[in-house]
């Protein structure tokens, strides 16, 4: 069964486009033109990061990563 990591999505205007990360995996990113699109990929990059992972014999994260839903509001 595949862990269930928290997905950050974003718009990056420097690129524009909508980019997704996974913070619980060093590096594992991704874009596309919708959000929708950039959360496609990186699941995706996901399945390729854990495979290589299994592969080479090194340790999978746990998903530890939370949000913390009050940081926007600070922020302001």
């Amino acid at each position: 069964m595949q862990p269930h990591y928290h997905i950050n999505v974003f718009w990056y205007p420097n690129d524009e486009c909508w980019v997704a990360d996974i913070p619980d995996l060093k590096a594992c990113s991704a874009f596309g033109d919708t959000p929708e699109e950039a959360v496609a990929e990186v699941r995706m990059a996901m399945a390729g990061w854990i495979e290589t992972a299994r592969d080479n014999g090194l340790e999978i994260p746990v998903p530890a990563y939370r949000p913390d839903p009050y940081a926007i509001a600070r922020a302001a």
